[in-house]
């Protein structure tokens, strides 16, 4: 305990979509606040942010407080790092963990419309851009910080059939390692998180209201196509991945990105 004493977090996308189970930016804000980080929890969905932010307090003495922003707008990402700062007077870790795929329209090549390109890429990677942006001159100003954003096994699997998360997530692979080496001489580490398959509201139950499929049904094909022990990993795979790259341990790490997929990479090779 205690691996985060003393640091700011500022957890972008720390709401969750319907469904059963907890999301990664949930699952991070509980494990951060464990390890006695002070926390912001900004989510669009005020609601959501602050249902995270109660569930954290327990293990972090109240140092959690909710905040929304939308990632579509670089003001507003602005606004929610200016309130960490002044709420605590530093901030020491950024986590971007905005994501959105069918949700946000995306589909195949002959089938994706300009409109969903551009809302996904949006979400995903520039407003991650954004978030790093406000975030930097604050990190550089204290000669530290830790950036980490939530990419995608899908940006490096050919077979992913989606083509906007795809290149997003991709992007923002290519985003992070520029980040890591145009910040390191200030003492910034930056690094992104792939996850696989996992059982999360955002990737299993707004596949079956996507389709139609009974959530079981959507999960049991998923498991099916993890190599280490047939099941997906959670959310607190994820998390505990998180907690590394953003503690002092992982202080000689930067422009990675660190795999959390059971195995699936060893496929690709």
């Amino acid at each position: 305990m205690g691996r985060l004493e003393g640091k700011v977090a500022i957890v972008i996308g720390a709401g969750q979509s319907p469904g059963q189970g907890m999301g990664n930016g949930r699952a991070v804000c509980l494990r951060f606040a464990e390890e006695g980080a002070k926390i912001l929890a900004v989510d669009r969905d005020l609601a959501s942010a602050e249902e995270t932010a109660a569930m954290a307090r327990p293990d972090s003495g109240g140092a959690v407080k909710a905040s929304a922003a939308d990632v579509t707008n670089g003001a507003s990402l602005g606004r929610a790092i200016a309130e960490a700062v002044r709420l605590w007077g530093r901030l020491d870790i950024l986590y971007y963990n905005v994501g959105v795929s069918i949700a946000g329209g995306d589909t195949i090549l002959s089938e994706v419309t300009e409109e969903a390109f551009d809302r996904v890429h949006a979400i995903n990677l520039r407003g991650a851009v954004m978030a790093a942006k406000h975030a930097v001159p604050i990190m550089r100003e204290q000669g530290s910080g830790v950036i980490l954003n939530v990419s995608s096994m899908s940006a490096i699997e050919t077979t992913y059939p989606f083509v906007s998360y795809r290149t997003s997530k991709a992007g923002l692979i290519a985003f992070t390692q520029q980040l890591a080496m145009q910040n390191a001489a200030y003492g910034i580490r930056a690094n992104a998180i792939l996850p696989g398959l996992m059982d999360t509201p955002m990737a299993v139950d707004t596949r079956s209201r996507a389709t139609g499929r009974p959530r079981e049904e959507v999960a049991a094909e998923r498991d099916a196509r993890v190599p280490l022990r047939g099941r997906m990993g959670t959310a607190w795979d994820v998390a505990h991945a998180a907690l590394f790259l953003a503690s002092d341990e992982a202080g000689f790490i930067t422009g990675i990105a660190l795999p959390v997929d059971g195995g699936a990479l060893n496929r690709i090779g």
